[in-house]
């Protein structure tokens, strides 16, 4: 681990490769959950119903399954929308599936559960290899570009 809030493996590393492609494989589930609550595509959602416009909880948590499950899966702002995906879900183990018992077993929030760790482990470790973001200025990189450097118009 490093100091420069980089927990995640080092760049280039078989252990960035997994994680990348983790990322991507969960990113991906996610927003073919947030499809199916939304769309009924590719499949309909379990029960068979879509979430109605607007209705508290399942609605809002179909369209951050959707957008945030595409960002981690894309690579793009990865460790807040990954934050984003885990609070959702975990909002869900606890406030949705706990009324039906503690186990997740017991009450249908198998999914919840790994979702939330899934994405909390991105959240902390990072987007790994394949993220968008790597294709992007750092930062830094812009801080230290001199001001006068500005593209002239002809």
């Amino acid at each position: 681990m490093s100091s420069e809030g980089n927990a995640g493996p080092a760049p280039g590393g078989r252990g960035a490769v997994v994680l990348g492609l983790f990322r991507v494989l969960v990113g991906l589930s996610f927003t073919i959950h947030g499809l199916s609550g939304l769309f009924a595509w590719p499949v309909a959602p379990y029960g068979g119903h879509v979430a109605a416009f607007g209705s508290w909880p399942s609605w809002w948590a179909s369209v951050i399954e959707l957008v945030a499950g595409g960002f981690v899966a894309l690579g793009i702002g990865t460790r807040i929308a990954a934050l984003l995906c885990s609070g959702s879900m975990a909002y869900a183990f606890l406030f949705v599936h706990l009324k039906s018992g503690i186990l997740p077993i017991q009450n249908g929030g198998e999914a919840a559960v790994l979702f939330c760790w899934s994405f909390f482990l991105v959240a902390i470790l990072g987007p790994g290899a394949f993220a968008l973001d790597a294709l992007l200025p750092s930062r830094a990189q812009r801080r230290s570009a001199p001001a006068d450097a500005a593209p002239t118009r002809r």
